[in-house]
């Protein structure tokens, strides 16, 4: 039988249950137009739904390094989903919310330190960094749903923006974590199948890959090209720019809430 140190390894932690409480509460207050800013609302709703979507993408990579072999994992505190303990809580939790609150993108932030040599097969290497973006994907699936499954009919405008705009930071994340840059998720994936030289050569440059992305992101050539391609995802998901462009004008309530025309219009 496992200790009770051991089994408080994985309890899930109160911050974590606080971000979802507050989250339940704000799509109940979007749904029902209960705030007296309805971009109050969306703005809590988004925010505290990507934290929590952050603490599962954190948590899918420590899960996966533990079955992998690093058993370091849990004493950690990376089982118990509390943001707080992950290595670097501004990259991971605070500039993720700015970019969003700033530009509108799902930033991808490194967290979890797994101790690497504990973990036997590139395979296992691979699954680990990749679990991180494929939880993104799965978000962006659930957060879909509705408009996939075309079951749109009595959802109330002001929560379907909400999801639409929550669904392209979902999707701008994974696209942004699977691309094989040093630093990022997507390199990670790749990293074990490269020859130890190929590897020395990279690894310096693993702590600019991010910015060197987002230097890349303001050249407007690769900006469009990026948001076209988050655009064309998001229309075979059944979300459309409409969607997107007024969840994202709702989120930024202090700006006034905007005269939204209805759909029907």
């Amino acid at each position: 039988m496992a200790s009770p140190a051991v089994r408080g390894e994985g309890r899930v932690s109160p911050v974590f249950l606080a971000l979802v409480a507050i989250m339940a509460v704000s799509i109940w207050a979007v749904w029902t137009d209960y705030a007296a800013s309805p971009g109050f609302g969306v703005f809590l709703f988004i925010v505290s739904a990507w934290l929590v979507s952050l603490c599962l993408h954190e948590y899918a990579h420590a899960r996966t390094a533990l079955h992998g072999g690093d058993i370091s994992i849990g004493e950690k505190g990376y089982l118990t989903l509390n943001p707080l303990k992950y290595t670097h809580a501004l990259l991971s939790i605070v500039l993720p919310v700015i970019f969003v609150i700033m530009g509108g993108i799902g930033l991808p932030g490194g967290a979890v330190f797994i101790e690497r040599h504990r973990i036997r097969g590139r395979w296992k290497h691979s699954l680990v960094s990749a679990a991180g973006p494929l939880t993104n994907v799965l978000f962006a699936l659930v957060v879909t749903a509705p408009f996939w499954l075309d079951a749109m009919d009595g959802v109330p405008d002001h929560f379907r923006y909400a999801l639409g705009f929550l669904a392209l930071l979902q999707v701008s994340a994974a696209i942004l974590n699977l691309l094989p840059v040093p630093g990022l998720d997507g390199y990670g994936v790749i990293e074990p199948w490269l020859s130890y030289k190929v590897r020395r050569q990279v690894e310096p440059f693993a702590p600019f890959g991010l910015l060197a992305v987002f230097g890349f992101l303001w050249i407007p050539e690769v900006n469009h090209a990026f948001f076209d391609m988050i655009d064309a995802i998001l229309r075979a998901l059944g979300v459309t720019p409409w969607d997107t462009y007024w969840g994202q004008e709702l989120f930024r309530f202090w700006q006034g809430t905007p005269d939204i025309p209805s759909l029907g219009a």
